[in-house]
Order: structure tokens, then C-alpha cells, then sequence
């Protein structure tokens, strides 16, 4: 994408607490649709009194992941494709377009979806609609433990996408924008090549155990931050009601980490607007353009990382490529990985 050079030097940024309200009770598509449609109008109202309280210069609002249907609890890949995930030109998306012309905002979040290239699997894609509600970014989840990601069907997601469209970075007016979904947080390689696609703000929509403040992924976000020179925002699920899994447990802490590793601010449990801040982008670039032992980004030697990352012994691409996909394809692919590292002596 080509870089916006109308750009803001400031703005304020919200990751919206809210609860994601769970479909997998539900058998029928049509009332699977009407559930995903009910919780997309409950973000216009939560939107807008969040930002008359906030200020008319929030113009980033990020969304929790699973926030639209909650995730698969053993249901085949098939169910899951026809009751959850949505089309690429789906109306859903353009409902979501709709709210952030509405607010004038670049809206962020995370939703399920097919694509036609790839028949009978889905992606969990990181979208962002800017505010002429235009879809700017969508990146697909290259690190699941349950959801097939490009890099199951690597060799023809390339051909259909490219490596830019495996990293895609949206340039825009309120900075170079780039997602990374839940736990991908905890893999700092994913951070780093968006960071060296120009990315300063790492939008991290996440459903995740809250409570202890020095878990791996909270130390993981302050990390990716740090290293990368960019902010970090994250926005945890306020809960995900109507499932089996009791309701507090990914709870809290959605919050905004600025590009040194402070936490500008962060919110507790349930539904919160409180975890908003402002994006100093010109700060940001004085930094990345200032000489100096704290500029990690332009002190990083890629070059010597290659042969190692070209080891064949980890997890492994296109093991989904023509052929059906079930569920315990996941976990048999890692239980294989394991034993081949433990053969070599890895781990």
C-alpha cells in the first residue's frame, strides 16, 4: 500500500473492553447471523459514548478478538465455516464500515473468514476499516493452535497473496498500522517483519487470562513494543457469555503500551472504555530517526538470522493443502514436531 501523506502527528487510541457473546449453541446460520448482526449495532452506542467522553480526536478504536462469535469448541472445521466465518465481501463487514464513517475512526478487530482461493478451511482475519469505511488491512493468523492459517496452505497462498499479503502493513493518516492476533504476541518474529515494513502501532486484539501482571503475554507485549519501537494496543474480551467456559475467565487488562514500554493505560474487569491514550507519532519517529544504543530497530543485523531460520525441523508449512481437514489434524502436526525436535536434540 502506498504511504498516506496526510498524516497527524497525535491522536488518541481505544481498546474497547467489551463481551463477546458466544454463537456455538446455535445450530442454524440464520440465527448465527442474526447474533453476529445484534452484537455489531451494540458497538455504535458503546462507541459513541466512548468517544464524547474520550474527545472527538479518538480516531482508533481496536476490538477484542473472538468478539463477533467467540471460537470453536469441537465443532469440525466445516460447522464452524458455514455458522461463523464470513465472506470476504461479506454484508457483516460492510455494517462495520458503515460505524466507522459514522465515528470518523479506523476501526479494529477480529472476525472468522472464508476465502474462495481456499474451499473447505477459514482464516482468523485482523481487520481495520478506516474512516470512510473502507477495509485498509486484513492480515490472516499465521500462528494457531487450532485454526488453519496461511501457512498451512503456504505455497499457494503466496501465489494468491504474495509476502506482502502475508505482512501487511496499512500506511495511513494516523500511522502505519499492522495486527497481530492473541497469542501470536508471544512469537517476536511475526512483531519484527511487520516492524520492518515500516509498522509503528501493533494492533493486538486479544481474549486472554487476566490477573497476574507478569504472565508470558504481558511481558511479551511490553517486549514486542520495546523491540520493535512501536506501540502496542490491546484489547481483551469483557468476558465471553453463553458458553461452557465460565464467563470471567479472559477477562481484563485490555491496554496501550507507547513504543518505550510504558503502559500508558489499562483497564480491569468487564465492559470499559478506560483504556485509552494518546499516540505521539511524531515522538515515535524522532526516536526511530535518533542515532543512538536505544534504537533497537536500526541496530537489528537481519542478515544473521537467515541460515538459522531456514532450519526444516520445526512446524511444518502446506499440511493442508489438498486434503480435508479435521481437528485433530492440530494437534497430530504438533505432537510430530515435538517428536522430531526431541529426536534431533533440540528440546
Amino acid at each position: 500500500m502506498e504511504a498516506n501523506t496526510d498524516r497527524i502527528d497525535s491522536f488518541r487510541a481505544l481498546a474497547l473492553q467489551i463481551t463477546c457473546h458466544a454463537i456455538n449453541h446455535v445450530r442454524d446460520r440464520t440465527e448465527a447471523r442474526s447474533l453476529m448482526e445484534k452484537a455489531i449495532k451494540r458497538l455504535d452506542p458503546q462507541i459513541a459514548a466512548s468517544r464524547a467522553f474520550i474527545g472527538s480526536d479518538c480516531r482508533l478504536v481496536v476490538l477484542p478478538e473472538y468478539w463477533l462469535t467467540s471460537f470453536p469448541l469441537g465443532e469440525p472445521v466445516a460447522i464452524w465455516a458455514e455458522k461463523a466465518c464470513l465472506e470476504m465481501d461479506d454484508p457483516l463487514y460492510d455494517l462495520l464500515g458503515n460505524i466507522a464513517q459514522k465515528h470518523g475512526i479506523f476501526l479494529a478487530g477480529n472476525a472468522y473468514e472464508l476465502d474462495p482461493n481456499f474451499p473447505g478451511l477459514y482464516f482468523q482475519n485482523c481487520f481495520v476499516f478506516d474512516a470512510s469505511g473502507s477495509m485498509v488491512l486484513r492480515y490472516r493468523r499465521l500462528n494457531s493452535m487450532y485454526t488453519p492459517t496461511p501457512h498451512d496452505v503456504w505455497d499457494k497462498y503466496l501465489d494468491c497473496y504474495g509476502l506482502e499479503g502475508v505482512f501487511p502493513v496499512a500506511k495511513t493518516e494516523i500511522g502505519n498500522l499492522a495486527a497481530i492476533a492473541s497469542d501470536e504476541i508471544l512469537f517476536p518474529e511475526l512483531a519484527r517483519c511487520l516492524a520492518m515494513r515500516g509498522a509503528e502501532i501493533l494492533l493486538h486484539p486479544t481474549s486472554e487470562v487476566y490477573g497476574n501482571p507478569r504472565s508470558p503475554k504481558e511481558a511479551a507485549k511490553i517486549s514486542r513494543a520495546v523491540e520493535n519501537m512501536a506501540y502496542v494496543i490491546s484489547a481483551n474480551t469483557a468476558g465471553i457469555a453463553n458458553s461452557p467456559i465460565l464467563q470471567a475467565s479472559v477477562d481484563g487488562g485490555s491496554k496501550i503500551v507507547d513504543y518505550k514500554g510504558i503502559v500508558l493505560a489499562e483497564t480491569g474487569s468487564g465492559e470499559s472504555m478506560a483504556a485509552f491514550a494518546e499516540i505521539d507519532l511524531a515522538a515515535l519517529r524522532r526516536d526511530r530517526r535518533r542515532a543512538g544504543i536505544k534504537n533497537l530497530l536500526s541496530r537489528h543485523r537481519s542478515t544473521l538470522y537467515v541460515e538459522s531460520y531456514q532450519q526444516p525441523h520445526f512446524y511444518p508449512a502446506n499440511t493442508m493443502l489438498e486434503k480435508e481437514v479435521e481437528r485433530q489434524h492440530f494437534i497430530k502436526t504438533q505432537q510430530e514436531t515435538i517428536d522430531r525436535l526431541v529426536k534431533l536434540g533440540i528440546i
